[in-house]
């Protein structure tokens, strides 16, 4: 099939956004963003559950409940991820590079199952993972489903409202192309802190010069 002309830019923002954001979490370079290559190690556990802050939202094991604020944990299995229901608190929690590349992953997995898939998965049904490796091969998983999806949209599908039955936003009354960019515009920003939330770590754990 040939991809409708108005998804092509689309399509390259995400790749390249995905691009960044995977080698920022794997390495062993990433773009410095003027083309050239810096070394940078893989996510480790500490980075991925780190908490810089009191009060973070997080992924944790179910056996030992939400976090500050949060009423409960999202996802089957060991781990889940601290949300609530709205009303959300005021002001947000502060949340962790485990939260944010979790929510990241949630939502391309299930926004290509609500699409092209089964349109039935929950946030009850998408795993959590506890561990930075299993994160960030989940997200690259999430993202190739995603990108799956686009390949198979055609030109009427980007004006249909509800092409995509996503719950968990407004998938249902927007058509599909402002979908395809609230994606993007999802996956730069979330991408850009998770990158921030790299480098804080890495000052923080740095050892102070002696005097």
């Amino acid at each position: 099939m040939t991809l409708p002309a108005r998804l092509v830019p689309l399509l390259e923002q995400f790749d390249f956004a995905h691009r960044r954001l995977s080698d920022r979490l794997a390495g062993p370079v990433m773009d410095s963003g003027n083309g050239t290559d810096v070394p940078v190690g893989p996510l480790t556990d500490d980075e991925y559950l780190w908490e810089p802050v009191p009060g973070c939202w997080s992924v944790r094991r179910h056996a030992d409940g939400p976090g500050e604020r949060a009423a409960l944990l999202v996802g089957p299995g060991t781990w889940g991820r601290d949300a609530s229901p709205a009303p959300h608190p005021v002001p947000p929690p502060f949340t962790t590079l485990a939260w944010r590349l979790s929510h990241l992953t949630e939502m391309l997995a299930l926004r290509a199952d609500h699409t092209t898939g089964t349109r039935s998965l929950t946030r009850d049904d998408h795993p959590v993972s506890g561990d930075a490796d299993s994160a960030v091969k989940g997200f690259d998983s999430a993202a190739g489903a995603w990108r799956a999806t686009l390949l198979a949209t055609d030109d009427a599908a980007l004006d249909t409202v509800g092409h995509s039955a996503y719950p968990y936003g407004s998938d249902p009354e927007d058509p599909f192309l402002d979908i395809v960019w609230w994606v993007n515009q999802e996956l730069l920003h979330h991408g850009a802190e998770i990158a921030l939330l790299r480098d804080l770590h890495r000052s923080h754990a740095r050892p102070e010069p002696l005097s």
